[in-house]
Parts: structure tokens; sequence; C-alpha cells
């Protein structure tokens, strides 16, 4: 569909839905339509935009050039802002169309939605149910099908809750690695921008253009670029705040990971849990008031009532209590890890319940600190997350998190997938993480023989968290002998286009800090070097040495080591060993 045609739809629903709420500013159909426009020009122009059309919203605590940015206080802004948020501004260059700016808890102050002189967010299914907060606009009008993505923050929660409430996909990345410039500071060392959409491709494909760049964090060296082949999750020995039909939902969560031969351990989540309750009960608050402080404590007539008191009473804490949770939080820290130990991630009810917006009027704060019981910890622990839908439990939607340890995303993404309810009659398409997308180094490598992925060597790539990037076949320039070594495997020479054939084999993504540790680790004759593939391209590629090639036999004609694998009985190969 064209960039137009969806602008166009996108407006149409936007009004058929009638839901105000969900909007603190919407440009004019006209601007929208002439981004739209540019965007169908660029493409038809041989532009490649990865996102073109795709239709955004902007939670109104993040810069959108000339639009005012004001957290959902209107005193707060005093002037348009002049220039758009990276994030914003990389999803327009890609070819995404902004249709306005969300509502939101004010100051990113809540997980309720509800906290907003613009009106509370009512959830998108349930609407006298709240949409969940802060991103609460953002969510519901990707929920709702207005916009295909969102742009969202998350401190405590702000992007999974109100995902987990709409049933949509919430990604919450490492920490630093998307810049927050242009993003109005709730805790300015755990603010992270998040993005929202309904299913887990569109929301891999908008990080992938927002993170990274000048000024950003850098993913680790040794960042997995995928979950294992024989993945193990942690989950939670008890599960506090949850109805027995949530318990339920979750428990039909974990048996989906296992179908999939997933391993699965239960943890104590006490450690997290502790340090999740430091983030408002502790110390930590503090950095509500060095973020926003000063205007709230002078403009209490303009602010929700709930947000200028936590906001306000933030500014009390002494610093001797500020430096005592911090250390605390180290301590925690250490012992969860500990605790997740070789876990590869650790699944978790994204929230604990969906309260009515009377509920939560009832009972703002109470109702807020419950919903972050799962959520709280994330940031404070430097872990990433991926929230995703998980089926409805008694009319409410259920989700679940996928939480992976900093710079795994591309683990916790990859096990939400296996875990949500999204159709699964969509075939995922392999494709590079989206860390990768955003930086994070990473080389091909063509692989011939033990290292396929259903042979001895595999686990060499898996433990260095490589990605399968499906089978690929070398120019006709290559000849393949089976080697006289222990497991069995072939060696690849390159021989010239008189006497070469074409090979088959397959291609893994490497993260390249990880190269070098793996060509140490190969034995001779083994040896890395390129190789020229069918269509052309050169990547890294398993060779070896040309007088082990030439002591093997030729197995050239099989034309890849499964077939010549197959070809021979097992009593005959064992007598080759």
């Amino acid at each position: 569909m064209m960039a137009v045609e969806r602008v166009r739809a996108a407006y149409t629903t936007l009004e058929n839905v009638a839901r105000p709420e969900i909007w603190i500013f919407v440009r004019p159909f006209a601007e929208a339509m002439a981004d739209a426009e540019a965007v169908d020009a660029a493409v038809a122009a041989g532009d490649e935009l990865p996102l073109a059309g795709l239709t955004v919203a902007v939670k109104n605590n993040v810069d959108i050039a000339g639009l005012p940015t004001t957290a959902a206080c209107p005193g707060y802004a005093t002037a348009v802002a002049d220039t758009d948020a990276p994030v914003v501004a990389r999803l327009r260059a890609a070819g995404a169309v902004v249709i306005g700016a969300t509502n939101l808890d004010q100051f990113a102050t809540g997980l309720v939605g509800t906290r907003s002189p613009h009106g509370a967010v009512r959830n998108a299914q349930r609407p006298d149910h709240i949409s969940g907060g802060s991103s609460s606009g953002s969510a519901v009008a990707v929920a709702l099908g207005i916009v295909d993505a969102a742009i969202g923050t998350d401190t405590a929660g702000s992007g999974r809750v109100p995902a987990a409430l709409q049933g949509i996909v919430g990604i919450k990345p490492t920490y630093g690695v998307v810049p927050t410039d242009g993003v109005v500071p709730a805790c300015r060392s755990y603010d992270c921008v998040t993005v929202l959409a309904r299913d887990v491709d569109t929301a891999d494909a908008a990080m992938g253009v927002m993170a990274g760049g000048p000024g950003t964090r850098p993913f680790p060296p040794d960042a997995p670029l995928a979950a294992p082949a024989e993945p193990l999750v942690a989950v939670p020995r008890e599960l506090p705040g949850l109805s027995p039909a949530w318990r339920r939902a979750f428990a039909a969560a974990r048996v989906r990971l296992e179908s999939q031969g997933v391993t699965v351990r239960e943890i104590d989540l006490n450690p997290f849990l502790e340090a999740a309750r430091l983030l408002y009960d502790g110390g930590l608050v503090a950095e509500r008031h060095e973020a926003v402080g000063d205007f709230v404590d002078t403009h209490r007539d303009e602010v929700d009532p709930t947000v200028g008191a936590i906001i306000s009473a933030a500014g009390t804490v002494p610093a001797t209590r500020l430096l005592r949770d911090r250390v605390r939080l180290t301590e925690l820290t250490a012992v969860a890890m500990a605790e997740l130990g070789d876990c590869d991630a650790l699944l978790i009810p994204t929230t604990t319940e969906h309260p009515t917006i009377a509920e939560v009027e009832a009972d703002p704060v109470g109702v807020n600190s419950r919903l972050g019981t799962y959520t709280n910890f994330c940031n404070l622990m430097d872990m990433c997350a991926v929230a995703v839908p998980s089926g409805t439990v008694d009319g409410a939607q259920f989700g679940v998190s996928l939480v992976a340890r900093g710079g795994a995303d591309a683990v916790a993404l990859d096990l939400a997938r296996r875990v949500t309810t999204l159709d699964a009659a969509n075939p995922v398409v392999q494709q590079t993480p989206w860390p990768v997308r955003a930086g994070l180094a990473a080389t091909p490598i063509l692989v011939v023989g033990a290292h396929l992925r259903d042979q001895p060597l595999a686990w060499q790539l898996d433990e260095r968290g490589a990605r399968w990037l499906g089978r690929a076949v070398t120019a006709p320039l290559y000849r393949l002998a089976r080697l006289d070594t222990t497991p069995p495997k072939p060696g690849l020479v390159r021989v010239g286009a008189e006497t070469g054939t074409a090979i088959g084999g397959e291609l893994w993504l490497l993260g390249t800090a990880m190269l070098g540790d793996f060509l140490a680790a190969l034995p001779a004759p083994m040896m890395l070097g390129r190789v020229t593939l069918s269509d052309g391209t050169e990547v890294v590629g398993f060779g070896c040495a040309l007088d082990a090639w030439q002591a093997g036999e030729d197995i050239s004609s099989y034309g890849d080591w499964r077939r010549y694998l197959s070809g021979v009985t097992g009593s005959a190969l064992s007598e080759r060993v």
C-alpha cells in the first residue's frame, strides 16, 4: 500500500473511532499527506526506505518539530519544538509518516493512563477499563488500528504495561542504545524510548531504525545475535499479585515455550521484586524531582494532583537515602543475576491485573504500584524486555514479557516470538536482528560441514550467539573433500571455474568481535577466508589447507555435506571415521 493510502486510512480510522482522549495534537491532514506524497515519490525514484508509508504516533514527551512538547501538562511547553527528537527524525527519514502526538500520564509518571488533563485514555477493547500508561495514547492508537506503530517511553514499565493491556507488542531496549535527546526526562538514569506495534515484525523494523548512532551506548562486543538452539528460560517460583485465572494464563505461556524445545527453570524472583520497590518506595524516586521538580513545585495548580504529590515528595528525599538505595540496588542486582545464572532470559507476566477506571480513581497510588510489580526492576538492573500478547482472561488482554540481560535484545525478541499468541500461521522471515541494523558489527559466515545447524560442531557458533540466516550456495569455483578428522568434516578449496562446482552450505551471522575468538578455536587444518557465493557476493567462509584437501576424498559430486552423509550407510561411515 502506498504511503498516501495508508495516511488517508489512518485519518479515516481516527475519525471513525472517536477517541479524542488519545491525542494531544493531531497534525493537519494536508501536512501528513504532503509527507506521504514525498515518501511515495522517493520510493518511485528508487530510494530504499525501510519504513515507507508506516504511520506512527509519538508520545507527547518526545519532540516533534512544529508541535509543543507538553508531557500532558499544557503549561510546561513555552514554545513549539524546533526540531524532531532523533528517534522521530530517524523514523521519518526511513519513510514513516507522523500522524500526531499522543496523550500520556503526565510527565510519564504513572502506569495507569488516567493522570492527564486531557482525560483518561480508555482501553481499546474495554472502554470502562484503563489503557495502562504512561504511554497510554500511543498504545491505544496502535491497538485501534489508527497507526502502525508508536513511540513510547519506559522507565518503570510505561511502554510494556499498556502494550500488555492492549494486546500489542512493546519493545523496551537495553538502556542507552536508543537516543533520549529531545525527550522530557522522568528519571534520567533509567529512561528508555520504546516502540509499540500490533506485531513483532513491525516493532522490530522500527526499533532497528530508532536505535544506535552518535552518543548512544554501544552494544557489548559479545552481544548475542540470536537465542540459542536450546534455550534455558527462567520463570518465577511464585507469582505474587496474580489471580488464579491469570496464573493459568501464565502457565499456558510457559507450556508454549516448553513445547518448542525451551527448557524452563524456576527461580526465586524476590531479589528482582525487592529492587523494583526501590524505584518509587525508596530513594531512587529523587530522580523524578531532578527531572521536572522545579516546574512542578511552582505550578502545582497546573499539575495532576497525584503526579504533583509524587514528584514534589521526591524532592524531599535525603541524599544519603538515595546513595544508600543505589548501594542496595547494586547488591540486589548481583543476587538477582546469580539467581538467573545461565538462563538466557526470564519469562514473567507483564503486569498483575486490568483494573477499571473507577478502581484507579478510588485508589490511584495502590493500583499503580501493583501494576509495576513485574516491570519496575528491569531498567534498574540494566535489562532489556519484549512484551507480547499471550491470550485473554475473562475479557482482559493477558501479556507476558521476555526479559534478558543488557545487550541481549536479540535473544529477548527471538524468545518473545516463540511465546506470543499472535498468529502463528504467519512465517517469521529470518533477518538481521535489530541491534545489527542499529550498528552492532556482525559478519556473515558460510559453513559447509560440521558447523551446519544439525551437525556436531554447531554449538561453537551457538554459544557465541550466532544467528542462522539460511541455506546458501557458492559460486561454481570450489571443490569439497571429506577430511580424515574426528568428528568427520569436509574441507572446501577454491579451484577456479575450469574444475570447480557449486557447493551448498549455510550462512550464519556472528558478532564481528567474536570472529577472532571463533577462529582461534578452529583446529587444523581448518581456516577461514573469503568465499564467493552464487550471487557474486563475498563472505567469510570455511576452507582448509590444500594438503589436507588433497589427502581427503573428493565428494564434490554430492553437492554438499548432508547429501554425502545421507549417501553413506551408517556402517560404512563408521568404518571411515
